[in-house]
């Protein structure tokens, strides 16, 4: 089988296309033909040299968090499902031993990891981290659901959105703020999003988002929605300056949730500012199975249809990284061996 190899961690330009075994079930795994596999920013800073959780011994090194497919095979143990059925992997990997991984949540495991490799013409998979499809739903679309949206649904959920709320989501134009405006919208709240292109903000608000920002200045930002109104919830995958900015605009009592740090992994916090208005900060990493398979449900459903921005074969997979590291997409880059 083909896969799409980091040879080296020097950004897109490391991709090479190399060929490795197809691989065999083992216990309670199973063996999948990739159809779509989504790329993230976390697969990006693997590539650049800019994660701790990969090093040049690793390599040549597979990345690919987000499967979707067909059953090709399982092994012993495996009951959930069989060959041939359609399917997205949920890419948590926890011990299932630890007391989070009792009571859960799940993504509170204390050896949480996530599943690399869905670059590839095949993937094996931990056959009970597999979410059965419905046959109307495109496996580039669900590939688009496993780590953007389950965080954004886990993030709305986290920061206790509900209808006529006001979401604010900094950097709303990647893969998870995208998803977080959809995801707002169908949760019945109203959304609020930044982007430095007037572009991107015209295709946010035809996916339902309700307050556009064009800016990427922190104080300008901070002004404009303050205009709009006081905030209930906050996604934050940015990180750095846009933490405090996140506080500033929250309501009294006001709940924000942080996922990443594209922006910077520190940030400055005015900490009266945040116990006098008792507001609440939480991270969050990714989402459960569960959540998975309820956005899975609403996408069956038609209440939520995932933004993919393009499509690559897999000896283009370079180049999709080109592209998010350049910041051209809206929405999710999906690989397709």
């Amino acid at each position: 089988m083909r896969v799409a190899a980091f040879s080296e961690l020097t950004g897109p330009d490391g991709v090479s296309i190399i060929d490795r075994p197809t691989p065999d079930p083992g216990p309670r795994e199973a063996v999948v033909d990739v159809e779509a596999c989504a790329i993230n920013r976390h697969d990006l800073w693997i590539l650049e040299g800019d994660s701790a959780m990969v090093e040049t011994d690793d390599l040549p090194f597979v990345s690919g968090l987000d499967v979707a497919g067909t059953v090709r095979a399982v092994g012993e143990g495996v009951t959930g499902v069989r060959e041939g059925d359609r399917v997205v992997l949920c890419p948590n990997e926890t011990c299932g031993t630890c007391r989070y991984c009792r009571e859960g949540p799940e993504n509170l495991c204390e050896n949480f990891s996530l599943y690399h490799g869905g670059l590839a013409e095949v993937a094996r998979v931990r056959g009970d981290r597999l979410v059965t499809l419905p046959d109307d739903i495109e496996t580039t679309a669900a590939a688009a659901l496993p780590t953007a949206y389950t965080t954004a649904y886990h993030m709305l959920r986290r920061v206790e959105a509900g209808p006529a709320d006001l979401v604010f989501v900094p950097g709303a134009t990647g893969g998870v703020g995208v998803a977080g405006v959809q995801l707002a919208a169908t949760f019945g709240a109203h959304s609020v999003g930044t982007s430095s292109s007037r572009e991107k903000l015209d295709r946010l608000e035809s996916l339902g988002l309700d307050h556009a920002i064009e800016s990427t200045d922190p104080d300008e930002i901070r002004d404009a929605v303050a205009d709009i109104g006081p905030v209930d919830g906050v996604l934050n995958h940015l990180g750095g300056a846009y933490t405090q900015v996140g506080l500033d605009v929250l309501r009294r009592g006001g709940r924000m949730a942080v996922c990443g740090r594209t922006a910077g992994g520190t940030s400055e916090v005015d900490i009266p500012d945040l116990f006098l208005g008792h507001k609440r900060v939480v991270g969050s990493t990714m989402g459960t199975q569960g959540d998975l398979e309820r956005l899975v449900g609403l996408v069956a459903d038609g209440a939520l249809v995932p933004e993919v921005d393009g499509t690559y074969p897999l000896e283009e997979t370079g180049a999709a990284f080109a592209a998010m590291q350049d910041r051209e997409s809206v929405g999710k880059l999906v690989v397709t061996p």
